[in-house]
């Protein structure tokens, strides 16, 4: 278990709340998803900001997952993230966009780190919480991570037990809930 520096989480949420650009508050929102998940046994980034072949679709990180048994031994060896460092939060048309690029990669399983969470309502199964749930009948997993969660992260056990949390939620119910 490796303890998250705090005093580094907090510098860089305020990077990205004090940034002027889009650009410059999902980078900040990369750089500190980049350094929470690479403490975590087993991980390494292996791309960021990477075009596809096309220059069409752009996979903000990249994770190569050794599988370690102290960190995520039993997902994917490649996991993609899309990070939304937005006010509000991320909608349907952003998590489509993220579910089809995994589609197109084959990957059964993305991250979707939206500052502010995700639109709609999850019983129901309404606006962004939809693309989870047939994302879902497809065989593809898409945990999403908010800005609250992270910040409440004291070490990486807090972190992959959130997501494995998230993973078995995801199958339970069909969407995310609050944890």
């Amino acid at each position: 278990m490796a303890a998250i520096d705090q005093d580094r989480v907090e510098a860089l949420f305020a990077a990205g709340d004090n940034a002027t650009t889009t650009t410059g508050r999902g980078r900040a929102l990369e750089e500190l998803i980049s350094y929470i998940f690479e403490l975590v046994p087993g991980i390494t980034v292996t791309a960021r900001n990477e075009l596809n072949a096309f220059n069409a679709e752009e996979i903000d990180i990249a994770f190569w997952n050794e599988g370690d048994p102290a960190g995520l031994r039993l997902f994917d060896h490649i996991i993609l993230v899309e990070c939304k460092n937005w006010s509000s939060p991320a909608g349907y048309p952003e998590l489509e966009l993220f579910n089809g690029k995994l589609q197109r990669r084959g990957r059964p399983l993305g991250i979707f780190v939206a500052a502010a969470g995700i639109t709609g309502d999850p019983s129901s199964l309404t606006a962004a919480h939809s693309v989870l749930a047939h994302a879902l009948e497809r065989g593809r997993e898409v945990l999403v991570v908010t800005r609250e969660e992270i910040e409440k992260l004291a070490n990486t056990d807090d972190l992959v037990l959130l997501l494995k949390r998230k993973r078995a939620q995801l199958a339970v119910s069909g969407t995310i809930f609050e944890l």
